[in-house]
């Protein structure tokens, strides 16, 4: 646990400021004494306004506090503010209250907010309904995750609080259990030094729970790749000029039966110019990813996608790619993860026309010799007639309204709780573009999959690319965790969240909840 002291602080800014050669050492001496001066005389500057989940009284994260002059605080993620306004100190001040998927109760003229009597060394609670069915626990990357806590003096879980492998920002990631840790890759990552930072594939690992790692529910120490100047070292260095991005990472046994960590590889020109793909296998002793083959860029379904799952047929294990739902197969070994020839499909469809068997059903099936099926290829089938509603695998509604929801990423994975493959993906033009995020359960990852709820909401703000994180259930699966890219891109919002955009924000959801029931 960390924690500092206001003397501490005082006398941290004061020694910051007589070391800082601000035109002469005469200058820096009188501006570290008007500091010590000005903030000495009260044992704690700051007050403190703490934000929690009024059905479980914990803090909530990304709760935005806004003065009645437009000045916004955001909550870190144990729910805090350390609020030290000259001028607003010592008198009645109004928040405004407002924090996606949850609630404050509004006055008669429709503000939702309170006013508090701001005083230095003072504090307030401020209770917020939750709306959203998932719990939001806290920031998994990126600079200051307890950037107020640390200022207010207050205790926190994370080794490095405030700026970890010098990270301010990281796109959509990638984790799976290897060697007994969770190893942990993300896209493109922003850095202090320049808004361009590493475009080549980040990494991480971390303990898990049950070997010292910490509870899911606290957070996740990460402890980076980084090169010599502590900057996060590439992990894909020499795959050629553009961006590198992975996804698809598993863990298979190769020809000598060591266990290798393996991942589909995409370089690209920009961000929409894919220039080769491929397979690319995790070097222990060098701490990077090599490129293993090249890929057909023809045929882009036929390799891992997504976040892989195992699953058995007919005697045979075999490596599902869903995206999130199934899309291709291939078998659980190395011969067949590197033949690209050996992936499969999941179809009904041969030469544009749905198959159908000698009773009149559709012949499902995982084949060599045609494409994937996508949800919005299988909705124009039954829009022409050619597939009954009842007939299609990944048409999921609305449990509440009926109305179509369309999925843009998302994974899968078996829940012992619930004794059905579960389903967290995020819709494809809902309230917001790519910030609505639902739950599905089916009785097979190939479906079919019929209702759906809706579990977090962010207006008019993304949240794409959501991913379960299977190894961190808990109470037998009944709780859950899943996390994604909480970003203004693709969101039409002009204004960025200050520390939490383009990172990685982590949900709790409890299964047993009613509202889950998707009957």
């Amino acid at each position: 646990m960390i924690s500092t002291t206001a003397p501490d602080r005082l006398r941290s800014a004061s020694n910051l400021w007589a070391s800082f050669r601000f035109g002469s050492r005469r200058i820096a001496g009188l501006v570290a004494a008007f500091l010590a001066f000005h903030l000495a005389d009260a044992a704690e500057p700051w007050f403190q306004i703490h934000v929690v989940d009024e059905q479980t009284g914990r803090g909530v994260p990304l709760v935005e506090l806004e003065t009645v002059n437009n000045v916004v605080h955001v909550t870190d993620s144990a729910g805090r503010v350390a609020f030290l306004e000259p001028g607003l100190m010592n008198r009645r001040v109004f928040f405004s209250v407002r924090s996606h998927g949850y609630e404050m109760r509004k006055d008669g003229f429709g503000m939702a907010g309170t006013a508090l009597d701001v005083k230095p060394g003072g504090s307030a609670t401020i209770k917020l309904k939750r709306l959203n069915v998932a719990e939001r626990l806290y920031r998994v990357t990126g600079g200051g995750i307890y950037h107020d806590s640390v200022l207010l003096g207050e205790p926190v879980p994370l080794r490095e609080p405030v700026l970890n492998g010098s990270i301010l920002g990281q796109d959509s990631v990638q984790v799976v259990k290897y060697r007994g840790k969770l190893y942990w890759f993300w896209g493109d990552t922003n850095i202090p030094r320049y808004p361009l930072g590493n475009f080549c594939t980040t990494g991480a690992t971390s303990e898990l729970p049950q070997n010292g790692g910490l509870d899911p529910a606290q957070g996740v120490n990460l402890t980076y790749f980084t090169d010599d100047k502590g900057k996060p070292a590439p992990m894909c260095p020499d795959f050629g000029e553009g961006v590198v991005w992975i996804d698809g990472l598993l863990t298979i046994n190769d020809s000598t039966g060591r266990e290798r960590l393996v991942t589909r590889y995409m370089r690209l020109k920009g961000l929409g110019h894919p220039l080769e793909h491929g397979l690319a296998v995790w070097n222990d002793d060098q701490a990077r990813f090599e490129k293993l083959m090249q890929f057909d860029l023809t045929r882009e379904w036929r390799a891992p996608q997504g976040h892989p799952i195992r699953l058995s047929d007919g005697g045979l294990e075999y490596i599902v790619s869903p995206a999130p739902w199934p899309v291709t197969r291939v078998r659980a070994n190395w011969a067949s993860l590197t033949n690209q020839a050996a992936y499969e499909a999941f179809t009904c469809v041969q030469g544009g026309k749905v198959q159908r068997d000698s009773q009149g059903a559709p012949q499902w099936r995982w084949t060599n010799d045609a494409e994937p099926l996508t949800q919005k290829a299988e909705r124009k089938l039954v829009e022409s007639g050619q597939l009954k509603s009842d007939e299609a695998r990944f048409q999921w509604v609305d449990a509440e309204t009926g109305k179509p929801v369309e999925l843009h990423a998302g994974s899968i994975h078996w829940n012992e709780f619930r004794q059905r493959w579960i389903l967290i993906g995020v819709q494809q033009g809902g309230t917001s573009y790519l910030g609505e995020i639902w739950y599905a359960e089916a009785n097979s990852p190939t479906g079919p999959w019929r209702k759906a709820r809706k579990v977090v909401t962010h207006e008019k703000y993304s949240f794409y690319n959501p991913t379960q994180h299977p190894h961190f259930d808990q109470q037998g699966g009944r709780l859950i965790y899943f996390e994604g890219t909480y970003t203004h891109t693709f969101s039409g919002n002009p204004r960025q969240t200050p520390r939490y955009d383009y990172n990685q924000v982590m949900y709790r959801l409890d299964l047993a909840d009613p509202r889950l029931r998707v009957e």
